[in-house]
């Protein structure tokens, strides 16, 4: 494919403004540097939202709605909203659960504020993993019932993938009809717990994906701009942002989301690609 989609995701969850102070935080923040990377190419935004006063991570729809609404009032973005959050359980060392600090959600809750703002897309993730809290629960009957919700929407879920066996989750929920036959999926590659961002596993999950289906990519910190790349030689999109990698260069803090937005869309360039518009992304991804 000729043409390559870039998403950004803009702060994620876990990121601190202490270790980029340039991280937005705020409903307007991230419809603002989400509007400063469509200009440089970014078709797709990927949102988390914060707690504006203490910017740790928030499940509140009003935070939510107010940067849909920015952001829809300044340009035609596609709108990916996460449904992640809610499925973090931390665990002791006596392999007791912290419930108190834990983050769990029902999966009504988890996609509440999709069934409401509807945009175009959301994420879905399909498998659990450990983390450094403990573990990322998403149950079998869990994810059915988001997906079960989502499908009802009418929104087309992003099918996030952090391990090789998340995509037989995937052909299942194909199987029962959750997931069309033309869903995207999300590579996550060199996340703590998950595949390792390398040349040979991107090749082998690319690889992996059932026939007829979109994919992107994302590698974690430092593997970042490697796999975007690879996202693009393989024929693939691609995502970038503060949620995956704060630095524009090893030892360099990125100034903005943008920033790192136009250093993949010279790569994509550099690579004899064209970046997709966001009516091109539209038509790719089968929105249209």
């Amino acid at each position: 494919m000729n043409k390559v989609i870039i998403t950004v995701a803009v702060t994620g969850s876990m990121p601190t403004r202490e270790q980029n102070p340039n991280l937005p935080i705020t409903p307007e923040e991230i419809a603002n540097a989400a509007y400063e990377c469509y200009n440089e190419g970014a078709a797709i935004v990927h949102i988390h939202v914060r707690d504006p006063k203490t910017g740790k991570r928030s499940m509140a729809f009003e935070h939510y709605a107010e940067a849909v609404e920015r952001l829809r009032t300044n340009c035609n973005m596609i709108i990916n909203l996460t449904t992640g959050p809610g499925g973090q359980l931390t665990v002791g060392p006596d392999n007791q659960p912290r419930l108190e600090q834990s983050f769990m959600s029902s999966p009504e809750k988890r996609v509440e504020h999709v069934l409401l703002l509807k945009p175009e897309m959301c994420s879905l993730d399909v498998g659990s993993s450990n983390a450094g809290f403990g573990v990322f629960v998403n149950a079998e009957v869990v994810i059915d019932k988001m997906a079960e919700l989502i499908k009802q929407s009418g929104v087309k879920p992003e099918v996030e993938i952090f391990d090789i066996g998340h995509i037989q989750i995937a052909n299942r929920l194909m199987k029962l009809g959750l997931l069309g036959k033309n869903a995207h999926f999300q590579l996550c590659m060199g996340t703590r717990m998950g595949v390792p961002a390398t040349a040979k596993d991107a090749v082998h999950l690319s690889e992996s994906l059932p026939p007829g289906v979109t994919w992107s990519i994302f590698g974690v910190g430092a593997s970042q701009i490697p796999m975007v790349a690879m996202g693009v030689l393989l024929g693939g999109h691609v995502r970038a942002g503060f949620e995956d990698n704060l630095y524009i260069r090893k030892g360099q803090l990125a100034k903005s989301n943008a920033e790192l937005v136009a250093r993949t869309a010279d790569i994509i360039r550099s690579l004899n690609k064209e970046v997709a518009s966001v009516e091109e992304a539209r038509k790719i991804l089968s929105l249209v």
